[in-house]
């Protein structure tokens, strides 16, 4: 996991079950199972390449367990087989007929490709296609013909592949019992590749770039060659690029059509909107479980949002929500002990998947034992617990508010003094000089960013910090943050980032779990959340509007959901700031119709202020649980 962090969703959910042996030799796949493939037919006489492992042992009947992906279900020679087969390691020893299918238009299924192919709104003709109709018929013609198998089907599938299985779970085959979402894609203009409308440049441009547009109309199983940028430093690469304008003429060079068709959507209109799965999450009939990573830079909007949507639209089934201390997709991993410099305590992913994944398969597919599992499964990072409670976010927060306060405090609304009637902290934002993602020198969106030490931004004057006094007690923050900041700026856009901070005291004594580095943890500043607004849509995200220059405005912000705990003698911190690069392009700060498509002249410097008055008081308002809430 500790490489150069090209494209997440590519890496871990293509390459890790081919090429991670996992504790499970090669050769007992190849002894074990026979291999066929199949071209599955789809209502509407398309066709689907369907890969299919089933055990030799004929002594008993075998659930069938599926993931479809757009990302190949290669190696596609006959004679070839995968290094390891299903969720995780334990699968294959387990016994299940594993299934992999290309999900329509890709490699070697017939049809046309559609990012985040939009859900039907009702029935229509017979036929008629979504994800969920191919998930249907793949499904209907596997239980047909699929010999020894039980009649019972799950689904899984991480990042793009969670977001077909959640797909496949809308009307449900009636043999489809139980599905896993993982790190699913849900919504792309607050997921992945935008963020309240924030282009989340240095994950989209490279993965883009290797998943445009793989093959030509008919099928294939050629790859795209991961392009040479030839330079690791992202932060010169993309602010050379200049504006977004060029990087199509320049690198895609009209290849990548849907880059184009992104780009001049940059609001949420309805081509965003169609491709919105979270309202559609209906009639949901199999036993869920949704798994995410606290770390996750691509995708945890969309596993507590997939989770909340079945919650709210099918009361009554079982539905629960995992989330561990990871990064995207790194519970599929050998091992999973630390990320960054940040440790783990143990190996969560041995522990996720022989006593988390393997228990809600096997109870659900073979009726095999109890399942164990609580309603939210969740690990408590900073002090390395897992904890069960009967909902997400659990009851009985406790809601603290935090407000900014003179000379970089961070102070409980009972403690503050009567404040400065006309306090205000100042900036300066430049475009030319963006504040960078984190201290490293990478290409991509390093994939440990979400952990990292942000000392160096707290010591740039383009970054506002406000933290606490030495905590005296533990403090443990669960559920989302709300984060409103009353601002000015001398432009007329701008983009607002708001992050929480664990500060380090100045006598810890921990050691950096990167065992090669030199890293002094002392005073450590550790990224625990982060969010960007891009300000335009401060008050809709279908309808932009420009700032007036000097007139104060209140930004509100939700930030992703959390359960950390602040240990005695840390610090809590927020940081303000107003650019985030490369991994978000550049707001020129000069409003206009499309930032896709501003020019160079239009990256203008803007003066911005946050206030902290008594009629102006910026502040994040967060859960806190009570020691008593806990459960391990």
């Amino acid at each position: 996991m500790a490489r150069f962090w090209i494209l997440a969703a590519f890496s871990i959910v293509v390459w890790a079950p081919a090429t991670l042996a996992q504790g499970t030799p090669a050769a007992y796949i190849r002894d074990n199972y026979t291999r066929s493939s199949h071209k599955i037919p789809m209502r509407d006489g398309a066709h689907l390449y369907t890969i299919v492992y089933s055990p030799k042992d004929k002594s008993q009947q075998y659930p069938l367990i599926m993931m479809r992906t757009p990302y190949g279900i290669g190696p596609y020679e006959e004679d070839k087989y995968r290094f390891t087969i299903g969720p995780n390691q334990h699968f294959a020893k387990e016994g299940y007929i594993c299934v992999y299918q290309d999900v329509r238009g890709r490699y070697m299924s017939e049809g046309i490709y559609d990012n985040m192919r939009p859900q039907l709104q009702k029935p229509g003709g017979k036929k008629d296609i979504d994800e969920s109709t191919d998930t249907y018929d793949t499904i209907d013609w596997l239980v047909k013909n699929v010999p020894n198998n039980s009649g019972k089907v799950g689904l899984y599938g991480i990042s793009y592949p969670g977001f077909y299985t959640s797909a496949g779970m809308i009307n449900a085959h009636p043999a489809l019992k139980a599905a896993s979402p993982q790190a699913p894609i849900a919504d792309w203009f607050f997921d992945d590749f935008f963020h309240h409308g924030a282009f989340f440049l240095s994950h989209a441009f490279p993965f883009f770039d290797r998943f445009g547009d793989p093959r030509g109309p008919e099928p294939s199983t050629k790859r795209v060659t991961p392009p040479n940028y030839g330079t690791m430093d992202g932060y010169k690469f993309f602010l050379d690029i200049g504006p977004l304008k060029n990087v199509n003429p320049r690198y895609y060079k009209d290849k990548i059509t849907f880059w184009n068709t992104m780009l001049a959507h940059p609001t949420y209109d309805k081509f965003w909107q169609d491709r919105n799965l979270l309202p559609h999450l209906k009639k949901v009939a199999p036993a869920v479980m949704t798994v995410g990573g606290w770390f996750d830079a691509e995708d945890l909007y969309g596993t507590f949002r997939t989770y909340q949507a079945i919650e709210k639209q099918n009361p009554g089934i079982f539905n629960v929500m995992v989330c561990g201390p990871w990064a995207h997709g790194q519970w599929s991993n050998a091992q999973a002990t630390s990320l960054g410099h940040i440790d783990f305590g143990a190996d969560t992913a041995a522990f996720y998947q022989k006593e988390i994944e393997l228990p809600f398969f096997n109870h659900f597919l073979k009726g095999k034992g109890e399942h164990g599992l609580p309603e939210a499964y969740v690990f408590e990072t900073g002090v390395n617990k897992w904890c069960k409670f009967a909902k997400w976010p659990p009851k009985g927060l406790s809601q603290y508010t935090f407000r900014f306060a003179p000379k970089g405090g961070l102070l409980p609304i009972d403690a503050l003094p009567d404040p400065d009637k006309f306090g205000f902290d100042t900036y300066v934002s430049n475009p030319h000089k963006p504040v960078p993602t984190c201290e490293r020198i990478a290409f991509g969106m390093p994939q440990a960013y979400m952990t990292d030490d942000m000392r160096y931004a707290s010591s740039r004057p383009d970054v506002l910090t406000y933290q606490t006094a030495a905590l005296d007690r533990d403090i443990t923050l669960a559920g989302p943050i709300e984060a409103e900041i009353y601002v000015t700026t001398t432009g007329t856009d701008s983009d607002w980032v708001v992050k929480v901070i664990d500060v380090f005291p100045d006598n810890y004594a921990g050691k950096s779990a990167q065992k090669v580095t030199d890293k002094d943890m002392r005073g450590y500043q550790m990224h625990v959340r982060s969010e960007i607004l891009r300000g335009r849509y401060r008050n809709s995200f279908e309808k932009p509007e420009p700032f007036n220059p000097g007139q104060i405005t209140k930004i509100k912000l939700t930030l992703q959901d959390v359960l950390h705990t602040f240990k005695k003698e840390h610090r809590i911190m927020v940081q303000v700031h107003s650019s985030w690069f490369p991994l978000v392009d550049r707001n020129p700060q000069k409003y206009v119709p499309n930032v896709f498509f501003a020019n160079d002249d239009d990256f203008t410097v803007a003066t911005q202020r946050v206030y902290r008055g008594p009629d102006h008081r910026s502040q994040i308002r967060v859960g806190v649980l009570p020691a008593e809430l806990k459960k391990e």
